[in-house]
């Protein structure tokens, strides 16, 4: 080989290193991490699929061009750490944290990984974010659920059931940051004192204590129910609606899907919307945005449910100012 064809040759093999480097990067298939508290199968497929459908409209097909690794804790909280550490080994390039509790356990085992949150109880109290227009840090997302929302759910239940004296609130402790939690339980007395009902704070921390809730409820003359905010307690939801016909109480949820299940009333954002929008934040991060600099959406809109069928069946009439203002009424 004469030395102008030698040197041709090398050039050759050193350009190709690179482009060969450049063309395997070109073709890395982004890992998405899906971190759930619960069980996915339990939950309400259109909210999962809510999030797919928003991936797709950005161009990402599972199991074409992105993979979505999947990790759930049936309701273990404690297990919550050690999954996020799983999905880190995968090499995720973002971890998806549907509620508070998942978020701030993937937070606590990872400071530079992104994660992105939707539906979180007050992400700035509950220790995710500095700020909702700075996160700084590397977790951001979209707000769901606020302390404000139980004095509205228990507005517009007293609206629908005036003669209701004793309201109960049934929750799941450990479900939100304690911050929240205690944000929104003194909100909660706040509101029941101007309405002029007494609240009873009835616990569920797992599936098991959903009948001696319901008993306690009944035992101690409650006439009304509002349910606060959970993954578990959506999950339970058929279980919620049959208890609520059989003690007959009216009760009003924070997730259509309860009332979509023969629920009374539900009041607050469109959970699916939330899921289909964090969407965008993962192709945002995939794209090189930086979590902290991404603010954190809340909601814009609330949305008010009557399922009239399970009103008729509790004897209830609905007063037509309320249906009104009614972003849907199920006949």
């Amino acid at each position: 080989m004469d030395r102008r064809a030698f040197i041709g040759s090398l050039a050759g093999g050193l350009l190709a290193v690179p482009l060969a480097a450049r063309a395997q990067q070109a073709a890395k298939v982004p890992r998405i991490g899906y971190l759930s508290a619960n069980s996915m199968v339990a939950s309400p497929p259109n909210l999962h699929e809510a999030f797919r459908q928003g991936l797709r409209d950005l161009g990402y097909v599972e199991g074409r061009n992105v993979v979505i690794e999947y990790r759930e804790a049936e309701g273990k909280f404690e297990r919550l750490p050690g999954l996020a550490a799983d999905l880190i080994a995968l090499n995720v390039d973002v971890i998806v944290a549907p509620t508070t509790v998942a978020a701030l356990a993937a937070k606590q085992v990872t400071r530079t990984l992104p994660i992105v949150f939707f539906g979180a109880t007050d992400p700035v109290t509950g220790g995710l974010v500095d700020s909702l227009a700075r996160p700084g840090g590397n977790v951001t997302g979209l707000a769901g659920f606020s302390p404000e929302l139980v004095g509205k759910c228990l507005e517009v239940l007293k609206q629908a059931v005036p003669g209701a004296s004793r309201v109960a609130i049934l929750w799941q402790p450990g479900s939100g940051g304690e911050r929240t939690e205690k944000d929104t339980l003194k909100g909660a007395e706040v509101a029941a004192q101007a309405l002029g009902v007494r609240l009873q704070l009835v616990e569920a921390r797992g599936p098991a204590d959903i009948d001696r809730a319901f008993s306690d409820m009944t035992r101690e003359g409650a006439r009304a129910l509002t349910v606060w905010t959970s993954a578990m307690l959506l999950h339970e939801r058929s279980r919620l609606v049959a208890l609520a016909a059989k003690h007959r109480l009216p009760a009003v949820y924070t997730f259509r899907e309860v009332v979509h299940a023969g629920g009374l009333m539900s009041y607050g954002h469109n959970q699916a919307d939330l899921n289909r929008r964090a969407a965008t934040y993962v192709d945002k991060i995939l794209k090189g945005a930086r979590p902290g600099d991404l603010p954190v959406e809340q909601p814009t809109k609330f949305e008010l449910v009557v399922n009239l069928k399970t009103a008729r069946t509790l004897g209830l009439t609905i007063p037509p100012s309320l249906l009104q203002r009614a972003d849907q009424v199920i006949e």
